[in-house]
């Protein structure tokens, strides 16, 4: 899987023909068999990947072997993301479609949650003691807005700066670099473009073409950097009043660093920039051969250079290094980070729902959890996972990306959160080509963010 699916978004629901062919290999809805539980999962649409195919397979033949009498069936869903997303809605609606299981993507859970296509499983959880071990932000990554839990996360993910120690060298900057402000990175950045030539100094995903890497990779690994580190506070959306904040102080301080990439070109060409397939050359072309000095991205980079990836790089880990993001001036915690992932949800149509959560329990002992974490380059949501020395010494940069989870951030995905991503990836594309200055961009934003929440704003 070159990308981690939660950085992506595309229309949901302009797929609903193909969707509504592909049900009848679906199976025949989760209630025809009492002692069968259906899982339905995103399978990749890469033949050669069947990373997931495999530790479900395994899970399995654990759950049979525990549970005499009882079978699980495997239902994938082999589509790419837009797609998957709108075929897993059309199984939720119906009883005869939905399966007692389904991989949801915390991007848009609260969507199907709003849709009432899901079952709330706090009374299931209240007598798991594994629950325990899973991490408060990860917790709320499946929360609604009722307050109760949709689903159990599998991993997550986090974000910060790579860069090339041989880019560093030539610029004259240190091989264990870690910038404290904005202006630090940015003057790294600057140091590369004047000793370097024939090198990007830096990427920030930007623009719709981009997507929710813009979103989340770019604009959102700085507005969260922006607070004061009260650690309550989303200058996004305010829990409180349950409204969206508009462009404040912080947003419009966001677009100028983007800004300042672009306007002082220490960023890939616009064109680049604005190209879809932008982020398979950075990983693909760009790090591996020394043409890119800092990249603003996510933990699952190494997936693209393992062997079989077709870009095989194994000196990745000692040409490469690592640093947090900082907050825009330094302010506590000092660093910022963002998290996606996925979690095992219940329909709310399932026909064996008690069965589904025994599955999940079954998923999420300790040792099945850790090694789902291993094999998809994820990171940990529990803390017993994360402490133990199997895990962090598994893979190169296990360790750095796992610590970024004290202080790494969840979108509020809700059911607007969507199109507010996209009004944020215009904002940014007009400050990117230099089409609006930074104020007309943030005023975009505002009116955008009105139509996208019914005007259900507050300013901050």
């Amino acid at each position: 899987m070159p990308v981690r699916p939660t950085v992506r978004f595309t229309a949901l629901f302009t797929l609903t023909a193909l969707a509504s062919a592909s049900l009848a290999a679906c199976g025949s809805g989760s209630g025809s068999d009492p002692d069968t539980v259906k899982v339905s999962f995103k399978q990749s649409t890469d033949n050669s990947i069947k990373v997931m195919d495999t530790y479900l397979g395994h899970i399995k033949k654990q759950f049979e072997k525990a549970n005499p009498g009882k079978k699980v069936e495997l239902v994938p869903i082999k589509a790419p993301d837009s797609e998957y997303y709108t075929k897993l809605q059309q199984m939720l609606r119906s009883p005869k479609t939905a399966p007692d299981l389904v991989y949801e993507d915390t991007f848009l859970i609260n969507s199907d949650i709003t849709s009432g296509y899901l079952k709330p499983l706090d009374d299931y959880l209240a007598d798991w003691k594994d629950w325990d071990r899973f991490i408060d932000t990860a917790k709320a990554a499946a929360k609604g807005e009722d307050g109760k839990t949709y689903g159990v996360p599998d991993g997550t993910d986090t974000r910060g700066l790579w860069f090339s120690k041989d880019v560093f060298a030539k610029a004259g900057l240190p091989a264990d670099w870690q910038p404290k402000t904005w202006d630090e990175v940015l003057d790294a950045a600057r140091a590369i473009k004047e000793k370097v030539p024939g090198v990007t100094p830096l990427n920030v995903y930007t623009g719709k073409p981009a997507g929710e890497a813009a979103t989340m990779q770019g604009f959102e690994m700085l507005l969260y950097g922006t607070s004061t580190g009260d650690g309550g506070s989303d200058p996004l959306y305010d829990k409180g009043s349950k409204k969206w904040i508009t462009a404040g102080q912080g947003f419009e301080d966001s677009l100028s660093f983007v800004e300042t990439v672009y306007k002082e070109k220490l960023g890939p060409e616009v064109s680049d920039a604005l190209d879809p397939n932008f982020g398979t050359k950075v990983r693909g072309e760009l790090l591996p051969q020394g043409r890119l000095g800092i990249a603003l991205d996510g933990s699952w980079l190494p997936q693209d250079w393992l062997e079989g990836s077709g870009h095989e790089w194994p000196e990745w880990s000692k040409e490469l290094g690592l640093a947090a993001m900082p907050t825009q001036h330094g302010q506590a915690p000092g660093r910022v980070s963002m998290s996606g992932g996925w979690t095992w949800a219940v329909p709310a149509k399932a026909g064996n729902p008690d069965l589904a959560f025994e599955f999940i329990k079954t998923m999420q002992t300790k040792a099945n959890a850790q090694k789902w974490y291993i094999a998809n380059s994820g990171i940990s949501v529990r803390e017993d996972v994360a402490n133990d020395p199997a895990y962090v010494d598994a893979q190169p940069g296990i360790k750095f990306f796992t610590d970024l989870v004290a202080d790494t951030h969840y979108r509020p995905a809700y059911p607007a959160y969507p199109k507010v991503s996209v009004a944020i990836q215009e904002a940014m594309e007009g400050v990117t080509t230099g089409d609006k200055s930074v104020q007309e961009a943030a005023r975009g934003y505002d009116e955008a963010l009105k139509e996208a929440t019914d005007n259900q704003v507050v300013s901050k």
